[in-house]
C-alpha cells in the first residue's frame, strides 16, 4: 500500500482540529487523504492513516462519518472508512482493517511480542496438570482429544507439543490486528487480542492474550462484561452477559453467557454454557449445561446434557486432584446427580441420583445408572427405546449452527456405529457371562461397584440384540440396495469390502468416530516426524471422516459372520433374505418400543397442571392446546412413517432377493 507524507497544508488543517504529533513525518496517509474528520488525535510512533469518505448508520438511525476523534494513535495503521473515537487512554501497535468501527474504549493495546492466545496451557481433566493441551487457532476436538489424554505415548506428546509450539510461534507479532467491519464499542481493556473481521464487540470489561477468529460467514460475538484471559474463540460463537473464561479454547458456534464462568477447560463444536461453571472440562462438541447450581469438573463429555444440580466430585485425594471421568457421547445427568470420579459413564447412558462408587459402564452403552439407597443400579440398554434418545440423535444435525465453510471438528452423528455396537456387543458377553456365574435365578447381579435386577440384565440382552440386527441390517441393506443381482456369487462380489480400513476396534475421538488402527497409524506418522503440521493432522481427520461409511462396512462385513455365524463369502440369497427379515422385527419392534415411550408423554399423569381449574375434560383440552395431541404429534408421525419406511425397504430388497437363481 502506497503512503505519502503529510502536506504543510494538511497538517495546519489538523492543528487547528486540535490534533498533535511528536513527529509529524512519522504520520503517513494515502494519496486522496483530506483531514477534515480527523480532530483531536495525538500521534506517536509510526502512523499510516486511510481515507475517511463513508459515513456509519447506527441503531437508532445515527450517522456517524468515519474519521478519528478525541483519540491517541501509537505505532498504528488504519484503513479506509474507520471511525476510532473517544478512546480514554490509547491505541498501540496494531493494524486496523477497513470499515472498522471503534468508539469509547478503555485502551487497545499490543504489550511486546504476543501470540494472542496460542500457545496456552488448558489443564483440562486434572487442575495441577499432566493433561495440558496447548490451544491455538486450529485445535480441533480431535487432535485436543490425543493432547489430552495419549500420555502413555510421550513422544507423540512431545511432538504434537512441537508442532503446536511451531503454529503459536509462526504467529508472534509485536503489532495486534482488527479486521475489517469490526464494530467494538464501550469496551474496557484489550491487552494482546487478535481480532478477527466481521467480530462485534460491545460492553465487554476485558479481553487479555487471545485470539478472536471471526469473518465474514461466521461473525464472532462478545457481549456486556464478558472477561476473557488466555483464550481463543472460534467463529460464530456467542459470549455474552458476564461470561468469565480463562485459559479456554472456545469452539465454532458455541454459546456462552448468563454469567457462566469457565477456567482451564475447553468448548468445542456447538456447545453451549450458560449460569454454572467449570473447571478443568473437555467439552467435546454439543456439550450443554444450563443451570445455576451445575459444576462439571475434571470431566471429558460430548453431545451431553447436564441436568440442574450436577455435579462430581474429584477431591478424594491427598497429594493434589488427580481424579477425572467420562461421560461417553450422549450421555445425560438428571438434576441434582452427583458422580465421584474416577468414574466412567458408557455411551448414550442416563445417570441419576448420586453415585458414590467408582463405576465403569463404558461396554454398557444406553444404560441407566439409578441410585437407590447409596447403591447403583444399572438397567443396561433401556435408553435404546427412550423417546428422548431417539430424539437427540435427530436434533443434533439440525442444531449445528456452524456456518464458517472451513469447519475445524469433524462430526458424526450416528447413534449406532462400530463404536457403540461393538460395546453392545461387549455388554452381552458381560451380561450372559454374569447370568451364568451367578445362575439365570438370581435377584441380583453385581457388576463392578453397581447392582443389576434379573429383569434388567434379561431385557438388556435383548436390547443390545435389536439393536445389533438393525445396525447390521441396515449396513446389509445399504450395501445391496439399487443392483438386481442374478446370482448368489453376485452378491458375494457385492458385499466383499472396498478396503482392508476397518477392522478390529474403533474408537470416538470427541466426535470423530473412527477404526483405531487408522488412529493409531496417523500417530505413528507423527511420532516419525512423517506429519508434522497442524493442517496435516486435520487433512487426516477430514479423510477418515468422509470415509466412514466405505469403513463402516469392513467392521460390519466382519460383524455377520459373529453375530449370525453366516461366512458373507459364502452368503447366499436366502440367508440375506432371513438376516432382513430379522432386522425388520427389529426395527419395527424398538419403534414401538419408542412410540409406546412417547406415549407416556401425553398420559393422564402428563397433564397435572394443566387446566388448573377446571375438569378432567377441561384438562385434556388444555394440554391439547399447549402440548397438541398424541397422533398428530410431530415426532410420534415420524416414528410411524419410519415404521412403514422401513419395511418397505426390507420388503424391497427381499423381493430382489427372491429373483435370484
Amino acid at each position: 500500500m502506497n503512503y505519502r507524507k503529510l502536506k504543510k497544508e494538511e497538517i495546519t488543517v489538523l492543528l487547528n482540529q486540535g490534533c498533535s504529533a511528536v513527529d509529524w513525518n512519522d504520520v503517513e496517509v494515502k494519496e486522496d487523504f483530506t483531514p477534515e474528520n480527523v480532530k483531536h488525535a495525538h500521534f506517536s510512533g509510526k502512523v499510516q492513516l486511510g481515507l475517511f469518505q463513508t459515513s456509519f448508520t447506527l441503531q437508532g438511525g445515527v450517522e456517524m462519518h468515519s474519521g478519528l476523534l478525541h483519540v491517541a494513535l501509537h505505532n498504528v495503521t488504519i484503513g479506509d472508512n474507520c471511525f476510532i473515537g473517544n478512546i480514554h487512554d490509547y491505541v498501540a501497535n496494531y493494524e486496523i482493517g477497513d470499515n472498522t468501527y471503534i468508539n469509547n474504549v478503555d485502551i487497545i493495546v499490543t504489550d511486546g511480542v504476543s501470540k494472542f492466545g496460542n500457545g496456552v496451557d488448558a489443564s483440562v481433566l486434572n487442575e495441577t496438570g499432566g493433561r495440558e493441551v496447548m490451544i491455538n487457532d486450529k485445535l480441533s476436538a480431535h487432535m485436543a482429544y490425543i493432547m489430552a489424554l495419549y500420555r502413555h505415548r510421550p513422544l507423540l506428546s512431545a511432538k504434537l507439543r512441537e508442532i503446536a509450539e511451531r503454529y503459536a510461534d509462526k504467529y508472534a507479532s509485536n503489532k495486534g490486528t482488527i479486521g475489517s467491519h469490526v464494530s467494538i464499542m464501550n469496551v474496557g481493556r484489550i491487552e494482546n487480542v487478535r481480532i478477527g473481521d466481521y467480530s462485534d464487540i460491545k460492553g465487554v470489561s476485558r479481553l487479555r492474550n487471545g485470539s478472536i477468529n471471526s469473518n465474514e460467514y461466521a461473525p464472532v460475538h462478545l457481549g456486556h462484561n464478558v472477561i476473557c484471559d488466555d483464550f481463543i474463540i472460534s467463529s460464530g460463537t456467542v459470549i455474552d452477559d458476564g461470561a468469565m473464561l480463562e485459559r479456554c479454547f472456545v469452539g465454532q458456534a458455541c454459546l456462552l453467557g448468563h454469567g457462566y464462568s469457565a477456567s482451564d477447560s475447553l468448548f468445542f463444536s456447538n456447545c453451549q454454557g450458560e449460569n454454572g461453571e467449570a473447571c478443568a472440562i473437555f467439552a467435546g462438541p454439543y456439550t450443554v449445561t444450563h443451570h445455576k447450581s451445575t459444576l462439571l469438573i475434571a470431566g471429558m463429555f460430548s453431545f451431553m446434557n447436564a441436568g440442574s444440580g450436577s455435579n462430581q466430585s474429584n477431591h478424594m485425594y491427598k497429594l493434589g486432584p488427580i481424579h477425572q471421568g467420562t461421560l461417553e457421547r450422549g450421555a445425560k445427568t438428571t438434576s441434582d446427580s452427583y458422580i465421584l470420579w474416577p468414574s466412567r459413564v458408557g455411551a448414550f447412558s442416563l445417570v441419576m441420583g448420586r453415585h458414590v462408587n467408582h463405576s465403569d459402564t463404558s461396554n454398557l452403552p444406553f444404560s441407566y445408572l439409578i441410585e437407590k439407597n447409596n447403591t447403583t443400579y444399572l438397567v443396561p440398554g433401556v435408553n435404546l427405546r427412550s423417546v428422548g434418545t431417539i430424539r437427540d440423535a435427530q436434533k443434533w444435525p439440525k442444531r449445528d449452527k456452524r456456518k464458517d465453510p472451513n469447519r475445524l471438528d469433524f462430526i458424526n452423528y450416528n447413534l449406532l456405529s462400530p463404536f457403540t455396537i461393538q460395546k453392545m456387543f461387549k455388554g452381552l458377553k458381560t451380561l450372559r457371562q454374569l447370568q451364568a456365574a451367578s445362575g439365570e435365578l438370581s435377584d441380583e447381579y453385581s457388576f463392578h461397584s453397581a447392582k443389576i435386577k434379573n429383569g434388567s440384565l434379561k431385557k438388556g440382552i435383548q436390547f443390545y440384540e435389536i439393536a445389533i440386527h438393525k445396525f447390521l441390517g441396515n449396513s446389509l441393506i445399504k450395501r445391496l440396495e439399487v443392483t438386481e443381482f442374478k446370482s448368489d456369487e453376485e452378491i458375494r462380489r457385492r458385499l466383499k469390502p472396498d478396503t482392508e480400513i476397518g477392522h478390529g476396534e474403533w474408537v470416538d475421538i470427541s466426535g470423530l468416530i473412527a477404526p483405531k488402527h487408522e488412529i493409531d497409524s496417523l500417530l505413528d506418522k507423527i511420532e516419525t516426524g512423517e506429519i508434522d503440521k497442524l493442517r496435516e493432522i486435520n487433512a487426516e481427520f477430514q479423510r477418515l471422516h468422509e470415509n466412514y461409511y466405505t469403513y463402516e462396512w469392513t467392521w460390519a462385513y466382519d460383524m455377520l459372520k459373529e453375530f449370525y455365524g453366516i461366512d458373507p463369502q459364502q452368503m447366499t440369497a436366502a440367508q440375506v433374505i432371513k438376516i432382513v427379515e430379522q432386522w425388520k422385527d427389529a426395527v419395527v419392534g424398538l419403534d414401538q418400543m419408542v412410540y409406546d415411550d412417547a406415549k407416556k408423554e401425553f398420559s393422564l399423569s402428563a397433564m397435572t397442571g394443566f387446566g388448573a381449574d377446571g375438569t378432567k375434560v377441561e384438562k385434556e383440552q388444555d394440554f391439547e392446546q399447549v402440548r397438541g395431541d398424541f397422533d398428530n404429534n410431530s415426532f410420534v408421525q415420524m416414528v410411524l412413517e419410519h415404521i412403514e419406511k422401513k419395511s418397505a425397504l426390507g420388503n424391497e430388497l427381499i423381493e430382489r432377493m427372491k429373483r435370484v437363481k
